[in-house]
């Protein structure tokens, strides 16, 4: 039986407009009144998650910034603060490369280091309240999450970020030009893990979808990994199945089936 539905949100729960679609709330209570509990998985921060699902924050789980702030029933069960060292590290590696642009998050603020002009708003990157700023904030802003977006060749720069910067990070193509930079240790599948742990929920009784490559731990540690029909296609391998797009509001018609089963 499944007890658990953690899901990516862009390109995956989300419609074409970056919105809930109706009456997905109503599934997400509904989930809950028999049995199964939802998590957003997402790298999105936790404030902007709450933004989008105001009715329902209170009834569902969170795993945002890629791991790093994970909300159970309500309560922070763990925040992960990027180290400054390893930032500056990150930011000195990118500033070799002039279609390389960094940029920092906090739990409200999006600090730019290049030109606002110079970034595309993709997805979970809109960049909410945007700083520039001209170095790593100091040590006393607690980052909680970073993204490095590409004018070109993301596969090309994310190899090189990893030779550069491996002991530190972990790097993940995410939409077209962006990728994703992760702490190493903490990733979605990390904070998922608290949150089944927090449950007493066992990964096979576990359904997840995803469509990124920053979904693929998650989907790996799954009981049913369901990937996206606008997946990566490494993720499609990977899924016990391959639903239709986020645009045809696919992951709410499986959790239609699922409640058929309760």
């Amino acid at each position: 039986m499944i007890k658990l539905i953690a899901s990516d949100m862009d390109g995956t729960f989300l419609d074409g407009s970056e919105c809930v679609p109706d009456g997905a709330f109503d599934l997400i209570l509904r989930l809950r009144e028999g049995g199964v509990r939802f998590a957003a998985t997402s790298g999105r921060r936790f404030d902007t998650l709450c933004d989008l699902f105001e009715p329902v924050v209170d009834c569902m789980d969170f795993v945002a910034s890629n791991g790093a702030q994970v909300v159970v029933e309500g309560e922070l069960v763990d925040l992960e603060v990027f180290s400054h060292a390893a930032v500056k590290r990150l930011a000195r590696v990118v500033d070799l490369f002039d279609t390389m642009h960094l940029a920092l998050f906090d739990e409200t603020r999006s600090y730019l280091l290049d030109d606002e002009a110079r970034f595309e708003r993709e997805v979970d990157k809109n960049l909410p309240n945007p700083v520039r700023v001209f170095d790593v904030p100091s040590p006393r802003t607690s980052i909680l999450k970073a993204s490095v977006y590409c004018d070109e060749a993301v596969m090309d720069m994310a190899y090189i970020l990893t030779r550069e910067l491996d002991d530190d990070f972990v790097f993940a193509p995410s939409g077209r030009k962006w990728i994703d930079v992760m702490q190493r240790g903490v990733s979605k599948a990390t904070g998922v893990g608290q949150v089944l742990d927090a449950h007493g929920i066992r990964p096979e009784e576990m359904m997840a979808f995803g469509d990124s490559m920053n979904d693929y731990e998650i989907l790996r540690m799954a009981g049913t990994s369901v990937a996206m029909g606008n997946a990566r296609s490494a993720i499609k391998q990977i899924a016990t199945k391959v639903i239709g797009t986020n645009v045809e509001n696919s992951v709410q018609n499986e959790l239609r089936k699922v409640l058929e089963t309760l």
